[in-house]
């Protein structure tokens, strides 16, 4: 997508939490979503309540922002980029993860 969001592919974002790297995962996905496996390190805002939960991000530290396929967190990463967030879109989303899934 080249509408000027970073990305980060899953294989960096891998590399980056293996290395212990400060990163915010967010995963935008809905619950039953996340149930069904995310990433250890993530933590779930429904794309929906991202405005009302912002203040939970910190902006020292770089977010990725993860969903099912690339397209909500790409929304999400708009949505803080705007804000002044250091946010970047893992792109393919969890259909790409190469890592373990906590369930």
């Amino acid at each position: 997508m080249s509408n000027g969001v970073k990305e980060i592919t899953p294989e960096e974002l891998l590399a980056k939490l293996e290395a212990n790297e400060q990163v915010q995962v967010i995963d935008v996905r809905e619950v039953d979503e996340w149930n069904a496996g995310h990433i250890k390190q993530a933590k779930l805002i429904p794309l929906g309540f991202l405005p009302h939960r912002i203040d939970e991000l910190d902006k020292d530290i770089p977010l990725v922002m993860v969903c099912r396929s690339g397209a909500r967190s790409n929304m999400a990463t708009e949505y803080l980029a705007a804000q002044g967030f250091d946010v970047a879109n893992m792109v393919g989303g969890m259909l790409a993860w190469p890592g373990e899934k906590e369930m």
